[in-house]
Formats: C-alpha cells, sequence, structure tokens
C-alpha cells in the first residue's frame, strides 16, 4: 500500500494546464508562413520532417519530468504492516449422541443430520481453537482428538455413521471419554458440548459422576437435549410395505442433563427443532468465544528517490531534445 506524507505538493498539479495552455498558443500564434504560395497542391506528397513531431515529444517529456518532480516532493512511501495476533485458545471436545433414537424425524431431516451439520457450521466459526469429537451409543469411543485441522474434522463427521457400536445411551461414558481427551490440556478453556436425545441407560459411568470428574480438571460441560416435547416420528424400514413410520415417545432426562452441566459451571440446553439447535450453538459459540489481542507493527518504505530518478530522467531528455536534437531557429529581422 503506497501514501504520501506531504501530499500537499498535489496542488502543484493544478500548474500543469496552463502550461500546456501557454505552450499551445504560442505555438500556434508563431506559426506564420515563410513563402506564399499560389497553390500547395504539390507540397503535399512530400515527406515531412521527422523532427517536427519530435517538438510535441520535447514538451512531453516536460511534463513527465515535472509531474515525477511533484510525486516525488509529496513523498510517496510503501506501508508494510505486520500484524501479531496473540489468542489463549480453548479445547472443545463435542460429545454426540449416536444411539438408534437419533432417527427421529422431530429435527429436520433427522435428528442425527441435524446434529452433523450445526457442528460443522460450529467448527466453521471457530479461528484458534482445538476441537475433538466423541461419539457414543452402548459405549463411546474418540473420532477425532482435539486438533486445529477443521477440514479433517469435518470429514470425519461426515463418516460417522449410526449402528457401528451396539445401540444405547451411555451417556456417562461420553463425558468420561470426553474428559480423557481433555484432561492433559493446558488452554485456557476447556468444554465438553454433549447432544443427547434420551436417558443414560449403559455404561460403566453414570453422568453426574463423569462429571465430577470434569469439574476436577476444570471442564465446563454444556448439555444438549435435542427432540420435540412428547412424541416424535420415527421411521421403520420394512422389508415387504417399505419405509413407514411410528410415533416414539421423547423421554430425556433433563433433571440429570442440568445437574451435569450446573455442576461444571455450564448450562444446559432444549432443541425441538432444527432451528432452535442452531441458536444454541450460536450462543454457545458468543460465550466460549477465544479473545484475540492484536499488536500491528507500521513500517514505511521511501520510494520518492524512485519517482525523483524519472523525474530527472524525462527532464534530461528534455534538454537533449530541445538543445541538441532541435535547434531553435532564430528569427533575423
Amino acid at each position: 500500500m503506497i501514501e504520501f506524507a506531504n501530499p500537499e505538493w498535489f496542488w502543484a498539479f493544478a500548474t500543469l494546464p496552463l502550461i500546456i495552455a501557454r505552450y499551445l498558443y504560442i505555438h500556434f500564434k508563431n506559426k506564420k508562413p515563410a513563402l506564399l504560395f499560389s497553390d500547395t497542391e504539390d507540397f503535399e506528397q512530400l515527406p515531412g520532417n521527422f523532427k517536427q513531431y519530435l517538438h510535441w515529444a520535447e514538451q512531453l517529456f516536460f511534463l513527465l519530468g515535472l509531474s515525477f518532480l511533484i510525486l516525488a516532493l509529496a513523498r510517496p512511501q510503501e506501508q508494510l504492516t505486520t500484524i501479531e495476533r496473540n489468542a489463549e485458545g480453548i479445547d472443545i471436545v463435542m460429545a454426540l449422541d449416536i444411539s438408534s433414537s437419533m432417527k427421529a424425524e422431530d429435527l429436520k431431516p433427522n435428528r442425527f443430520e441435524a446434529a452433523r451439520m450445526v457442528a460443522k457450521d460450529f467448527i466453521d466459526q471457530r479461528l484458534s481453537d482445538r476441537i475433538g469429537l466423541v461419539s457414543f451409543a452402548m459405549q463411546s469411543f474418540t473420532v477425532c482428538p482435539p486438533t486445529l485441522d477443521y477440514r479433517l474434522l469435518k470429514e470425519l463427521i461426515e463418516e460417522v455413521e449410526m449402528g457401528v457400536i451396539q445401540d444405547g445411551t451411555a451417556i456417562g461414558m461420553g463425558i468420561a471419554t470426553s474428559v480423557n481427551r481433555l484432561k492433559d490440556s493446558e488452554a485456557k478453556s476447556k468444554v465438553i458440548i454433549l447432544l443427547t436425545d434420551g436417558q443414560n441407560n449403559a455404561g460403566e459411568i453414570d453422568p453426574v459422576t463423569a462429571a465430577d470428574l470434569a469439574l476436577a480438571y476444570d471442564i465446563k460441560i454444556y448439555t444438549i437435549g435435542a427432540g420435540t416435547r412428547g412424541t416424535a416420528p420415527y421411521p421403520v424400514d420394512d422389508p415387504i410395505f417399505g419405509r413407514r413410520y411410528r410415533n416414539i415417545q421423547v423421554d430425556i432426562d433433563e433433571d440429570m442433563l442440568k445437574k451435569v452441566a450446573q455442576l461444571t459451571g455450564g448450562k444446559y440446553y432444549r432443541a425441538t427443532d432444527t432451528q432452535e439447535l442452531v441458536s444454541i450453538y450460536a450462543e454457545i459459540d458468543e460465550l466460549e468465544r477465544t479473545k484475540v489481542e492484536e499488536i500491528i507493527y507500521t513500517d514505511y518504505t521511501d520510494l520518492y528517490p524512485l519517482y525523483l530518478g524519472f523525474s530527472l530522467l524525462f527532464l534530461s531528455l528534455y534538454y537533449v531534445f530541445k538543445h541538441m536534437l532541435l535547434k531553435t531557429i532564430i528569427e533575423i529581422t
């Protein structure tokens, strides 16, 4: 980026039209014939002398030389800006329920697909935070440890499938596995975002005990209950009649999820539709925003020697053309 330290010199450009007007006035005023002819038809076929065109080049060089001199006086500078960003990142693990009940379609297109979609959008909003993914059903496992490679993380989220492990809802194990991924982190803040649509009915660790473990490692847990209230449509694939739907009872253990969140300083949310789930992740994104400090260093490099060099070049050409190539004819009266 180029800036000018003395931009007031640009007012000098106002003299250029006056110089051009004066030259044109003198040129055409003094253009008088030296000999008179009754017919100039025979002269039209004569080749002209190239020097008649160099008079215009002479004036062009003078104007260019003057223009570059004005630019040099305006002192052009190249601005080099260096921004140093310091951010104490947040380590986040998203714990996702992949039990079969996540196929229910009260969230569109279903709970599982909505959770994946919103999780990827959440990742896109982060800048310097390590994010990982844990999934759980009857057991829990790490899909991706906390990483800054968001492209890889989103690819792995796309590859997560329901039915790859025995069905069930081991919420406590999901929390414990997430804690295991964060306990050695030196990040300023450590967060678990747990999404489930049911009750803890599997695993060796109950959710509250796992939350106590998270509290011991200063890990905050945000819990999300995904599902409408009452009943939800659930797809059933029949080999004879094809896909049909039956209503299943939505039974989320909200008291347990609230207790887990409050115990660790987090917050419980209920998402009854996809838009509400989007808003929940947006709120968590704002609550757990990394503070980025910027230090801006600005350095300037003077460019006026370059412009001054061009000015001297064109003014030198003007002098050569005027006093050497194009000698002035002095009319003696």
